[in-house]
């Protein structure tokens, strides 16, 4: 059942001056332009000469042997210029977009690439989301009707029809790929005035990356990840940016994920205000009837009713608020994420003080596997908790009547007090004074718990079972969230250092594996059992910033980031969902998306190290 709420009139605001003009927005092809006003699309596709494949929908990642690559190189938040290249079947072109104030939209596609026989390029055009509106084609140009909206698509060659036999049923203007082609929109334009102007908005872009110096590629990386992921929900009129546009497209349109959402809001806070309330207020917003913000949300309506996520949310939108210091974000999405807080508290804490991460039974409402695989059992519980596969996990066993797992742990109790910690800032921003007694207790007594989770033999804290009482030495860096608390002694921050200097645990040139490099687990490197993950060591770098005495490990930390997402990122243009902890590879296993966007984290590290985000994780 939907829950109601007034979206604040701040963000009908801001999204009615950026539901505008042409955007790269359609979830299915980033050779798509869409109009935001209309829906008028226009999608440029490829038909190669010497095998008669087609190219209708290109994606950014895609791993099959005889699929596109597509290579990010440019993208403005507000989509002023944009750049990437397309290999499909040994043709190699690169497609930039800008605007005029007379031209909303001009195209220019460039072959790189000289087979024996050039290919055709099609511009073929559409109304999306079953927007009203008429088109057609009158010789060289493309025309439609959108209410009193008129547009005239022109070509810099000649129309070509050439093979009709193209899989579209739909006005099209097609050409010999042989030479430069721009497409214009209601200006007709010669191709060296295309070439200047598309030449005048690159050098706009770069001085946006330059602000950024000397982090310019990690900002990139970032707004490359962010703005190409980024799509537009026509039921909910959102601008999202989902994980990466192969997740969403299988998902209903799109699929929100909990604690990739709130990275994504303040990482878009970095360029673009829009951009970050939209995902803050969006993944917020599908909180659950119980109250707690879900592991993921589909286009469909499917959420994940039995389980929620890492609890990011109040930290990340304090974050984003020292960017921009408006309060009525906060005074919006406050009441909700204290409500999650409350529903933690209530659902995931143990005796002790300490937090177990859990799945509850459900009723299914769709029918859709995720509404029984791992419903109120260990896998569930281990999907809570982000790392799905994670070896910390194996074994556990569940507790079907507490509907957790037989272990506390050390790293949702850390989050669970970053979060408090959080919204005590927050609470203290809106004078909300009643609200004061309560967080600190719920902060005092997390804290207590963390207590019961220091393991003096082995110098760190680590997860304890809640049956037998025993501790796992099954480390991850999540076992560094420990020093979100601000109880932690110095001589304990100097054991803790030690394990992450330690080359036999996490120490080495491609961190921080995701379980302890001496663990059985670690060889696999599939997925959450070895591999590196963007998510881990930006909460890691996080709970360092409000430590003294810890400044090595978190300058360490920064430049390790750095060079784990520059390893892929200079080489193919990805921005990897995980990397291998042994090769700082991302491309060695299928299950690595090429272009999730949290991956750019890592550039986050060190954009904040380098003093480019005052204040990150101080308090206000």
């Amino acid at each position: 059942m939907a829950i109601a709420i007034q979206i604040p009139s701040e963000l009908d605001k801001l999204k009615q001056e950026r539901l505008r003009g042409f955007q790269t927005w359609n979830t299915r092809s980033v050779l798509s332009h869409v109009d935001m006003e209309t829906g008028y699309a226009l999608n440029l596709c490829l038909k190669d000469s010497a095998n008669g494949r087609y190219l209708k929908e290109a994606l950014i990642g895609r791993f099959g042997p005889e699929d596109e690559r597509v290579t990010p190189e440019a993208h403005a938040f507000d989509g002023s210029y944009t750049s990437l290249v397309v290999e499909f079947f040994g043709v190699k072109f690169r497609v930039e977009s800008c605007a005029t104030a007379q031209c909303p939209l001009i195209l220019l596609a460039t072959p790189l690439s000289r087979p024996l026989r050039s290919p055709k390029l099609y511009l073929e055009s559409g109304f999306l989301w079953n927007r009203p509106g008429v088109m057609g084609r009158e010789g060289n140009a493309l025309i439609a009707v959108a209410g009193e909206r008129r547009y005239a698509v022109y070509m810099t060659a000649r129309h070509d029809a050439g093979d009709p036999n193209v899989p579209t049923q739909a006005p099209y203007l097609a050409t010999t790929f042989d030479r430069e082609i721009a497409f214009t929109v209601n200006e007709p334009m010669e191709l060296s005035l295309v070439r200047r102007e598309m030449a005048a908005a690159r050098e706009r872009y770069a001085l946006e990356r330059a602000r950024f110096a000397p982090c310019q590629e990690c900002y990139e990386a970032l707004r490359c990840a962010l703005n190409w992921d980024t799509t537009f929900d026509a039921q909910g009129e959102r601008v999202l940016s989902p994980v990466s546009r192969l997740w969403s497209i299988s998902h209903g349109g799109y699929v929100l994920f909990c604690w990739d959402n709130y990275f994504a809001g303040f990482m878009a806070a970095l360029g673009d205000k829009f951009l970050a309330y939209s995902n803050l207020i969006a993944i917020t917003l599908s909180r659950t009837e119980a109250g707690f913000v879900p592991n993921f949300v589909h286009g469909t309506g499917l959420k994940s009713e039995d389980r929620s996520q890492p609890p990011v949310g109040s930290a990340m939108l304090l974050e984003t608020y020292r960017i921009y210091r408006e309060k009525w974000i906060v005074e919006f999405l406050y009441p909700l994420l204290l409500k999650w807080n409350e529903w933690f508290a209530d659902h995931r804490s143990g005796e002790s003080g300490a937090l177990c991460w859990g799945s509850d039974p459900i009723e299914p409402q769709y029918g859709n596997r995720w509404e029984y695989d791992g419903v109120n059992d260990r896998f569930g519980a281990a999907l809570e908790s982000g790392l799905d596969n994670s070896p910390m996990y194996d074994g556990v066993p569940f507790d079907g009547e507490t509907h957790r797992l037989r272990l506390y742990d050390v790293g949702l109790t850390g989050l669970y007090i970053l979060d408090t910690r959080s919204l005590l800032q927050l609470a203290q921003l809106l004078d909300r004074k009643e609200d004061i007694a309560p967080l600190k207790a719920r902060l005092a007594r997390a804290e207590e718990g963390l207590e019961a989770l220091w393991d003096e033999e082995a110098g760190f804290y680590c997860n304890r079972r809640t049956d037998t009482g025993e501790f796992s030495h099954r480390l991850s860096p999540t076992n560094f969230y420990a020093l979100f608390s601000q109880s932690v002694s110095a001589a304990r921050k100097a054991r803790i250092a030690a394990h992450y200097f330690n080359p036999e645990e996490f120490y080495g040139e491609w961190m921080l594996p995701s379980i302890a490099r001496n663990d059985p687990a670690y060889p696999e490197q599939d997925y959450w059992r070895g591999r590196a993950w963007a998510p881990l060591n930006f909460l890691t770098y996080l709970a360092l910033c409000g430590q003294t005495g810890l400044e090595d490990m978190r300058r360490d930390l920064a430049q390790k980031s750095e060079a784990l997402l520059m390893n892929e990122w200079k080489a193919h243009g990805h921005v990897h969902e995980n990397y291998n902890s042994q090769t700082g590879q991302g491309c060695d296993r299928e299950n690595s998306d090429k272009f999730y966007h949290w991956g750019a984290l890592l550039g986050v590290i060190a954009m904040a190290e380098n003093g480019l985000i005052p204040g990150l994780g101080q308090a206000l």
